[in-house]
């Protein structure tokens, strides 16, 4: 279990990022070539079999980590398929401390950049649809200089807002959220922020450490314009 005492996120940039908006469009129209990981094709096979015959709602929980949240989501909306995705083998293989007894869930090892890429093509000769998307891992590489690692800032941007029209994204770094609602705008989302209850149940173990360090942890709902 995480303790508190958790710093906070410490930057030189004092608000949204001077170049945000001119790399996210500079992504909206650069194609992805990068080549799949051999691991996450794999994953996402096993995880388009898994949905084969399924009609019903799909919810993504992207950068799960140990998967608490994943299972969470998987008690939230029994009716659903829940897939959780984590690059890391050792956070993946700790799943077993968070898992539930839920069989509509599935938590997998896969690059999320690949998995992003994987789900947007299998979109079109699907039955099913991915109808949320949960990010519940902060991401903020805080130093100005590391803007483009930032999921909003990067090239997985567009196969990122192509999955879902139902965005969640938590974060303890209210610039990253502000940042990530502006360039979900350019996608046609619009985006809400304000701060996670704590008096709710923390969704991971990350957020659980924020709050016990008395930290304020942030969220942002996001949904396409018309949806």
């Amino acid at each position: 279990m995480m303790q508190g005492n958790s710093r906070t996120v410490e930057s030189q940039q004092p608000g949204v990022h001077e170049k945000l908006e001119a790399i996210v469009e500079k992504y909206q129209h650069t194609l992805n070539r990068r080549p799949i990981h051999a691991h996450t094709q794999q994953a996402f096979d096993d995880i388009a079999d898994w949905l084969s015959d399924w009609q019903g709602e799909v919810i993504l929980d992207s950068c799960c980590g140990v998967g608490k949240s994943t299972a969470g989501l998987a008690l939230q909306y029994p009716d659903a398929r829940v897939i959780g995705v984590d690059k890391s083998a050792l956070r993946v293989g700790k799943h077993a401390h968070y898992q539930s007894s839920q069989d509509n869930y599935r938590v997998v090892r896969a690059d999320v950049v690949d998995f992003w890429r994987l789900m947007r093509s299998a979109h079109d000769e699907s039955s099913w649809r991915v109808t949320g998307h949960y990010l519940l891992y902060p991401n903020p590489y805080p130093k100005p200089s590391q803007v483009q690692k930032r999921w909003h800032a990067s090239q997985a941007m567009p196969d990122l807002m192509a999955l879902s029209e139902r965005m969640e994204v938590r974060s303890n770094w209210l610039i990253y959220l502000e940042e990530f609602a502006i360039a979900a705008a350019k996608y046609g989302m619009e985006c809400q922020i304000s701060p996670v209850d704590p008096a709710l149940p923390a969704r991971t173990p990350f957020e659980l450490k924020y709050q016990n360090s008395g930290q304020t942890c942030w969220q942002l709902l996001g949904k396409r314009t018309g949806s």
